[in-house]
C-alpha cells in the first residue's frame, strides 16, 4: 500500500472515529437484554459512516493465556499457528486445525469497503512479512494427557479453508469455492493423493464471507455446507447473492446440492446436536443500523426455512435500506432461536454431550465469538456456553473463556470450537495464532475420543495413531 493511499485511508479513519462519537451511544446500553430467545431491539439508526471501535492485535506472552471459568483450567494447546480457524476432532482423537486468510483480491465495492479492509488487517494484527497460511495441521496427542505430542501439516497451499468432515476414509475439506474429498484413513501423517471436487461453492470474483463450513448429517449421507452473503445489504445487487446466504445440503455419493435454508447472512458453526439430531449454526447479522443492531443469534435450522436476510431481521423486522421491498418475504421470514447481542461476530458453535467437563457444561454449546468492530464500546470476544434441555436453550449463557480483551487492544480473538480427544473444550484464536485447550480443573478425560462427526452410540473409534 503506497504512503500517500495509507495516508488518506488515516485522515478517513480519523474522521470516521470522530463521527461514531457522535453516533447512538453503546456504551449506556445493556448488552444482557439481546442474549437469549426475545431480544431488546432499539430503533435502527443509519450514519453516513458506521459506529467504529478496533480492537488492534497486541498477541499473547508466553505466560499468559485467557481466563477460564470456575471449574476449567485453560493451557496453550498449540502455539505458531498461522491464522487458525477450526478444529475437528478425529475419532481416534487427533485433532486437524484449519489454519486459513481470506482469498486475495476481492474486489471493494464501496468506498468504505477501503476503510473496513484496514480495520481487518489491524484487528487481526496484519501488517509486515505474512507466513504461510491456508494449511490443515494435524496434532496428536498419543497419551491422552492434554498436551500435543506430534505436528503434522496434512495439507498445504489450500484455497482459504474453512470448513471439515471426515466419514468412511475420506477428508471433506470446505475451500472459498468448493467442497473437496481426499482420500485419507485415521493415523496417517500426510496426504499425497490428489482430491476430487464433490460440490462446487458460490465464489468469486466477489467472495465478501469467505468462510464456508461443514457439517456431516448423522446417517452420514449429506454434507450440509454454510454460505456467507456478498455484501452486507445487497449493495452488489441480488444477482451477486445467487446461492449465498445459504445452507446447502450435498449428497455425498452424487455431490448432488440443493439449498437447504436460506435468508442467513453470514452461516457458521454448523453441527448437529447430538441429543436432537437437529442441526444448528450461528449467524452473523448485517452491519450499520447502529451500534444495538442486529443482534447476531444461534438456531436450529429448519429444511427450506428462510430467516429474513436482506429484507428483514430477527423474523420479521424490515430493513428499510434494502430495496425493492419484498413484504411476501417478510412475512415468511423466521425467528431464530437464540439471540447472542449485536456484533460480537460468532463464528464456531460445538455442543457438549461428548465432553469432560464439570456438571454446569453437561449439556449445552459453546460459542465462539470473534469480537465487535461495528460498535463504539467492545462486545463479543470470548466464548460462552448456552445451556440445553430437550435439544433447546434452556436458560442464560455463562461466559467460558475471557480477557481476550485487555484494555483497548485484543491479545487474540476466538473462532471455531470443538471438543478434544479427552473431552475437553479446543478454541482457534486467529489472532493470537494458538489453540486453547479447556479442560476439567480436575483432570477428569472422557473414556474414550469421540469424533466431531459422530453422533452418542456410534461405533467407537480406533486408538490415536493407528
Amino acid at each position: 500500500m503506497t504512503g500517500s493511499v495509507t495516508r488518506s485511508i488515516a485522515i478517513l479513519f480519523a474522521f470516521t472515529m470522530t463521527l461514531a462519537g457522535c453516533n447512538q451511544a453503546a456504551d449506556d446500553f445493556d448488552t444482557s437484554q439481546q442474549v437469549g430467545p426475545d431480544p431488546v431491539l432499539p430503533e435502527p439508526t443509519t450514519e453516513l459512516l458506521p459506529d467504529l471501535k478496533v480492537a488492534e492485535v497486541v498477541g499473547w506472552k508466553d505466560d499468559q493465556t485467557p481466563t477460564a471459568a470456575e471449574g476449567l483450567k485453560v493451557t496453550a494447546y498449540a502455539r505458531d499457528l498461522v491464522n487458525p480457524r477450526t478444529v475437528h476432532t478425529l475419532p481416534n482423537g487427533d485433532v486437524l486445525v484449519v489454519q486459513s486468510r481470506a482469498p486475495k483480491g476481492e474486489p471493494q465495492s464501496r468506498p468504505k469497503d477501503i476503510i473496513r479492509d484496514w480495520i481487518m488487517t489491524i484487528a487481526h494484527g496484519g501488517g509486515g512479512e505474512q507466513k504461510e497460511s491456508n494449511i490443515i495441521t494435524l496434532l496428536r496427542d498419543t497419551n491422552r494427557d492434554g498436551e500435543v505430542d506430534e505436528r503434522h501439516d496434512l495439507l498445504k497451499k489450500l484455497n482459504s479453508p474453512f470448513g471439515l468432515a471426515w466419514v468412511d476414509d475420506t477428508l471433506y475439506v470446505a475451500a472459498a469455492d468448493a467442497i473437496l474429498a481426499y482420500p485419507y484413513a485415521l493415523g496417517q501423517t500426510e496426504i499425497t493423493a490428489p482430491p476430487k471436487e464433490l460440490a462446487p461453492l458460490p465464489g468469486g470474483p466477489i467472495n465478501h464471507h469467505w468462510t464456508k463450513d461443514l457439517a456431516l448429517s448423522p446417517d452420514g449421507r449429506f454434507l450440509y455446507a454454510s454460505v456467507g452473503s456478498n455484501s452486507n445489504i445487497v449493495e452488489n445487487g441480488l444477482e451477486a447473492e445467487k446461492g449465498r446466504a445459504a445452507i446447502w445440503q450435498v449428497d455425498r455419493q452424487s455431490g448432488a446440492s440443493r439449498l437447504f435454508a436460506s435468508g442467513l447472512r453470514n452461516p457458521n458453526g454448523l453441527a448437529f446436536n447430538p441429543e436432537s439430531g437437529v442441526l444448528w449454526a450461528v449467524i452473523n447479522e448485517r452491519d450499520e443500523l447502529g451500534p444495538n443492531l442486529v443482534p447476531d443469534y444461534a438456531t436450529s435450522v429448519t429444511d427450506g426455512g428462510f430467516y429474513g436476510w436482506p429484507w428483514s431481521y430477527y423474523g420479521n423486522h424490515v430493513d428499510a435500506r434494502v430495496h425493492p421491498e419484498r413484504p411476501d418475504m417478510v412475512e415468511k421470514a423466521m425467528k431464530p432461536d437464540y439471540a447472542l447481542s449485536s456484533h460480537v461476530a460468532a463464528l464456531g458453535l460445538t455442543f457438549s454431550l461428548n465432553s469432560a467437563l464439570p456438571a454446569p457444561f453437561a449439556n449445552g454449546a459453546f460459542v465462539g465469538e470473534h469480537g465487535s468492530w461495528n460498535r463504539n464500546s467492545f462486545n463479543g470476544y470470548k466464548v460462552i456456553f448456552i445451556p440445553f434441555q430437550n435439544g433447546r436453550p434452556s436458560g442464560k449463557p455463562q461466559d467460558v473463556l475471557t480477557d481476550f480483551i485487555k484494555g483497548e487492544a485484543a491479545r487474540g480473538r476466538p473462532v471455531g470450537v470443538g471438543i478434544d480427544g479427552t473431552g475437553a473444550l479446543l478454541v482457534a484464536d486467529d489472532a493470537g495464532n494458538t489453540v486453547w485447550r479447556v479442560a476439567a480443573a480436575d483432570g477428569t478425560v472422557s473414556p474414550r475420543p469421540v469424533g466431531t462427526d459422530q453422533m452418542p452410540g456410534d461405533a467407537a473409534t480406533q486408538p490415536a495413531g493407528l
